[in-house]
């Protein structure tokens, strides 16, 4: 019996949670759209935390109020949402999109992309921090510092809707997807939750409030894309690659994920090497 216990396991069971928290007739609640609601909640409480905190700024100046916040998550909320639609729609399966247009307004389906909801947010930064004359960097590296949770739990969320699971797999902790085939996979969604929310959230929390990097514009937003475009590319490895997509290149390991990762790589080291501090105020 006790050699039993030595065995490795072939593979967990996969929990079988019901992607839909509460129905009521036609109306679902669903995990994954939870997933994306609580963490812009979260980011915008946790970005109004630190715009209070006087010791993150120089000379205890904050650099914005805490109602600009209020109003910018309208702003985000629409710039997500239409960002990641539009970026799925063009990056992962434009040819089906184009034969089947309605089907673009059919989020309940899914189908959201990261890169996509990025530069739909970063619009609308821009141009709310225009309006409000605000700095643009300061703004993003508030908002990046407490993204993470968010992403987190979206990739919790495709977990449980058993979908985007990794590539086939004997690793001890492999799961047999319901959807995935007569096959272990790595549990790629989780390996992506733990490397872009929980990890890349506590670098950041090190970084605005060890390092009191918020006094150098664009370091901690640089370090929040550079931090999820490495976490990316690495689990890309264990990710299977969307099926309308595949390997490009005629690679048997190439992805749409790396190759929209590396840019932010590029960007957020970009943005960290030439971040300088905010000018401190001259004495009369």
């Amino acid at each position: 019996m006790s050699e039993y216990f030595l065995l490795p396991l072939a593979s967990l069971p996969f929990p079988n949670i019901n992607p839909v928290i509460v129905q009521i007739g036609p109306l679902a609640v669903h995990w994954y759209g939870v997933g994306y609601i609580v963490g812009i909640l979260f980011a915008w409480w946790y970005a109004k935390r630190l715009v209070t905190n006087t010791r993150l700024w120089p000379d205890g100046k904050l650099p914005m109020k805490p109602e600009d916040l209020d109003d910018f998550i309208v702003w985000a909320a629409i710039g997500v949402v239409l960002g990641g639609r539009t970026g799925y729609v063009l990056f992962y399966d434009l040819p089906r999109y184009i034969a089947h247009p309605l089907d673009i307004f059919a989020v309940w389906q899914g189908g959201m992309s990261f890169h996509g909801g990025l530069l739909g947010v970063i619009l609308a930064m821009t141009l709310f921090s225009l309006k409000r004359r605000i700095h643009t960097w300061t703004l993003f590296d508030v908002v990046s510092a407490g993204v993470p949770v968010g992403l987190g739990l979206v990739r919790v969320a495709n977990f449980i809707n058993s979908e985007l699971w990794g590539r086939p797999s004997d690793v001890p902790w492999a799961i047999e997807f319901p959807n995935g085939g007569p096959f272990t996979r790595h549990p790629s969604q989780l390996y992506e939750a733990l490397l872009e929310g929980l990890v890349l959230f506590l670098v950041l929390r090190f970084l605005t409030h060890s390092r009191l990097k918020l006094k150098t514009p664009r370091f901690v937003g640089g370090a929040f894309i550079c931090g999820y475009g490495l976490s990316r590319i690495f689990v890309e490895f264990f990710r299977e690659p969307d099926q309308q997509l595949g390997y490009l290149l005629g690679t048997n390991w190439l992805t749409m994920g790396m190759i929209l990762s590396t840019p932010m790589v590029l960007a957020g080291i970009w943005a960290m090497v030439t971040a300088k501090p905010m000018a401190q105020p001259q004495a009369a």
